[in-house]
């Protein structure tokens, strides 16, 4: 395996080199054909295929910002050596590699996804040919191995645990394939979209407060969507005539006329009626704070700051529109009903590979809409809170499709149909909505699934 260095000359591969990498592409090809015909045995319920004649050696990883703790074991009782730290860097995942060469056992190494931090890590070793599983924290933090009653707390100790975790579940441990470079760049744009809608709506209230000081009530006077530059037109507005004097300090006629050179110059339509009813309501309202420089500099500064936060979010929505529609599952997902040009890139950047999960209850339980099931002995309960345990983001996402299906009310779609039945039942606001969620996963899951087997792309890479 060979590392390049940014701004440093890479070498002429030599034989060694070149014989390393079709040694690990014949190992990585072998990993993947045991990995995926072991997942079809668990389907069957057969028994699965294991390689005879070679020892076990479990790597533990314990992430962590730029460095990890790695713990290698045989068995319960037998360690390879002490544990030790690795480096997130060339020289340091190069030391690691020629370690784990020195094995003749079949060698699986495990991690715990940790945000972006096992990414480097993960990635150069199954560049390198290696078993690489990346596991949710959860089920590590869960598990008990019974070697050791005491609560120990370390980076030694979790290395260790996730090594022993790897021994008990050698034969159905998951293949870490790195994420396809689209879907990757999808998911980051994706969650800095977030980052800066939650930013904008901030923005706005922030705002949205001044102007109950110097013009209340301004921003619902329009009810214009949000253009594709990102402008809005009440933010438009205010930039102008930022205080109610502005516009009840002038004629009726005075306004009119600047209120149409106002439209023509920023491409609204304008509207008589509309400039009547804007002074008409601006010499009603009450302003506390007086028409001065202080207030201009105040409510232009805001708006600048909205305004290039808009274009920002607008620039992203698009940018996730462009990726997504490269994917093979875009056409399926955006026929769905309630999902639009907006939130259908964003539930194919949170769901991911549909492939990487086994059946519905995978995906379900990967959102967190799951029933925490609760029972013991005749203790029965009526209802059950959902698990939570998936994403957020996610779940955010469906919770704006529901809402969609709510205010549409398609009567043919059968997630609605469910919502209605649901409600009518008497069943609380949260409780059919997450049902509705449920739902709409299934049926996200059996239609792209369905859509990828027709195209020829579900068993080709599901592991």
């Amino acid at each position: 395996m060979s590392f390049a260095l940014e701004g440093k000359s890479v070498r002429k591969p030599t034989r060694y080199t070149t014989v390393r990498f079709e040694q690990a592409e014949r190992r990585r090809r072998s990993l993947e054909s045991t990995d995926r015909l072991n997942r079809q045995r668990v389907k069957a319920k057969l028994p699965l295929q294991k390689q005879e004649g070679k020892r076990m050696v479990a790597v533990g990883v314990d992430v962590s910002n730029g460095t990890s703790t790695v713990a290698v074991v045989r068995s319960k009782t037998e360690m390879a050596g002490e544990p030790f730290t690795v480096q997130h860097t060339v020289d340091g995942v190069g030391k690691l590699v020629k370690v784990l060469d020195s094995f003749t056992e079949e060698v699986r190494i495990v991690m715990e996804y940790t945000g972006n931090y096992h990414a480097p890590i993960a990635a150069a070793l199954s560049t390198a040919g290696y078993f690489v599983c990346c596991i949710n924290p959860l089920a590590v933090k869960e598990y008990r191995d019974g070697t050791n009653v005491r609560k120990v707390k370390t980076d030694k100790a979790d290395a260790l645990k996730i090594a022993h975790f790897a021994l008990d579940n050698w034969d159905i441990l998951p293949y870490h394939s790195a994420m396809d470079t689209i879907r990757f760049e999808l998911k980051d744009v994706n969650r800095q979209f977030q980052t800066e809608s939650r930013i904008r709506t901030e923005l706005c209230n922030s705002l949205i407060s001044k102007l109950e000081l110097c013009y209340p009530g301004i921003h619902k006077a329009f009810e214009s969507p949000v253009r594709n530059d990102g402008s809005q037109k009440w933010v438009d507005f205010v930039d102008t005539f930022w205080h109610k004097d502005c516009v009840a300090g002038v004629s009726l006629k005075v306004f009119s006329e600047r209120y149409c050179k106002w439209c023509k110059r920023h491409g609204y339509l304008f509207s008589a009626e509309k400039a009547a009813e804007l002074h008409a309501d601006a010499r009603q309202m009450i302003a506390v704070m007086p028409k001065s420089e202080t207030c201009k500099f105040t409510v232009k500064t805001a708006v600048e700051s909205i305004n290039a936060v808009s274009r920002a979010v607008e620039s992203l929505r698009s940018e996730m529109y462009r990726l997504a529609s490269q994917l093979p599952e875009f056409e399926t997902v955006m026929q769905m009903t309630g999902v639009g040009k907006s939130m259908g890139p964003q539930l194919i950047a949170e769901i991911g590979d549909i492939r990487r999960f086994t059946h519905q209850k995978s995906l379900v339980g990967f959102a967190g809409t799951d029933p925490i099931k609760s029972e013991s002995g005749d203790k029965v309960p009526g209802s059950s809170p959902v698990s939570k345990r998936g994403s957020p983001c996610l779940r955010k996402t469906l919770f704006i499709i529901m809402t969609a299906l709510i205010q549409l009310k398609p009567q043919d779609d059968p997630v609605y149909q469910f919502i209605d039945k649901k409600r009518s039942e008497g069943k609380h606001y949260h409780v059919y909505m997450t049902a509705g969620m449920t739902k709409f996963l299934r049926i996200y899951y059996g239609k792209v699934r369905d859509a990828l087997i027709e195209k020829g792309l579900w068993e080709q890479n599901t592991p």
